[in-house]
């Protein structure tokens, strides 16, 4: 990265020789003077600068366009400098496009949301499809409604999409067939995405992270995405994908770092047992999947209890004694167990039911096990239940808790 003196040192031999340098070598030493601000403020100088500015490709950086000057500034910057490759759509009340302003509804809005704001002033939002070099595109909480078809056909080559909390934008999954370089998709809290999950088969050869949480009507089965060969991060909370983690092989998912599934499919994150016995099977398939990929995180893994269980029973009035209907992954050194906890995982935990045998004491990896052993909550109202216990036995614990 340039230093400021050495910007200004070139932007100085630029100026002074102007004049016999090409449009397009200008355009291209553009390119590493720095974000969009810097680009558009040469333009300025001469028409052969407006017009190397025009030509130029800037580099990545965020272009946040979240108040009605920067709307403005992005309308100039899409005629001024279209080779934009990075920009960010947001919507706030109090520091965005401000009150009584909004984009343009799109087609089929929906029609409470369009009369409530029939008032306001619209902005155009189709201004970008103009940046057709996007390689990174944002929509955090933009107030769209309806859909965009520009949104997905503008952009050939797009590789990061971001799409959070725009509760009235209708999509689906089929559309994002118009981005063939795509690596990296999010999208989260989008209540009127669509579609299933086999969709993302046109990008089996780019996708490497696919994030897609809350977004209740995305459909489809997880095995439809075993073969991506570069697919590292994949999470899909809330959803209503399906399946079952014991049918992942070990030819499938060969990429996979990081992975969380919904409750929906089998193993998934928050997954609902309806009985306590099912749950040595439950978290041994777990386990192997953990043993035969040691690198693959499963981040705040659980799964808890059904309340439509017959096993499941109310708390006492001391909620502190709640009972312990959650299930959690334990670990000690590379010893893999888990234990029935309560909704908070510190508070009053049953016995820690271990998968692993313990290392050997000879070993490197013992003394890390005790250490991690020692650290690990103390059993107290618990002591010597290795599940939950009956709803008599747990009445009993807190009688004698109270007696004390």
């Amino acid at each position: 990265m340039m230093a400021v003196d050495d910007t200004n040192y070139l932007v100085e031999i630029m100026m002074a020789s102007a004049n016999h340098l090409s449009v397009e070598l200008l355009a291209n030493i553009f390119e590493f003077l720095g974000g969009p601000k810097d680009i558009m403020q040469k333009r300025r100088v001469c028409k052969k600068w407006k017009e190397a500015v025009r030509m130029a490709t800037v580099p990545p950086s965020e272009f946040f366009v979240n108040s009605v000057e920067k709307y403005n500034a992005m309308n100039l910057m899409t005629r001024a400098m279209p080779n934009l490759q990075q920009i960010k759509i947001s919507f706030c009340r109090r520091f965005c496009l401000g009150y009584y302003h909004k984009y343009n509804d799109g087609e089929d809005p929906d029609e409470r949301k369009a009369a409530d704001t029939a008032d306001w002033t619209s902005r155009d939002i189709e201004i970008i499809s103009n940046f057709s070099k996007l390689r990174i595109l944002k929509i955090n909480s933009a107030d769209l409604n309806g859909r965009y078809p520009f949104l997905f056909n503008s952009f050939p080559l797009l590789q990061k999409l971001s799409i959070r909390s725009c509760f009235y934008l209708k999509w689906d999954l089929e559309m994002l067939a118009g981005f063939p370089l795509l690596k990296e998709l999010e999208c989260r809290v989008n209540s009127r995405l669509t579609g299933n999950i086999s969709s993302l088969g046109v990008l089996k050869d780019t996708l490497v992270k696919v994030k897609i949480y809350d977004c209740p009507l995305v459909e489809g089965n997880i095995m439809d995405l075993a073969d991506f060969p570069h697919l590292k991060t994949l999470k899909l909370g809330e959803t209503a994908v399906t399946g079952d983690i014991r049918d992942i092989g070990k030819n499938d998912f060969q990429s996979l770092e990081r992975l969380s599934l919904p409750k929906t499919i089998y193993g998934g994150r928050g997954y609902e047992l309806q009985r306590i016995s099912d749950a040595p099977d439950l978290l041994r398939t777990v386990y192997l999947l953990k043993k035969q990929r040691p690198a693959l995180k499963m981040k705040k893994w659980y799964g808890k209890l059904s309340e439509d269980s017959p096993d499941w029973y109310e708390s006492a009035d001391d909620d502190i004694d709640t009972p312990p209907f959650y299930i959690r992954l334990v670990k000690a050194g590379s010893r893999i167990g888990y234990r029935w906890t309560t909704c908070f995982q510190k508070d009053s935990p049953c016995e820690v039911n271990w998968l692993d045998s313990e290392p050997d004491r000879g070993s490197s990896d013992y003394e890390m096990y005790i250490e991690k052993l020692r650290k690990m909550t103390h059993v107290n109202f618990y002591r010597g239940f290795h599940q939950p216990p009956t709803e008599e036995d747990y009445r009993r614990l807190c009688d004698e808790r109270g007696a004390q």
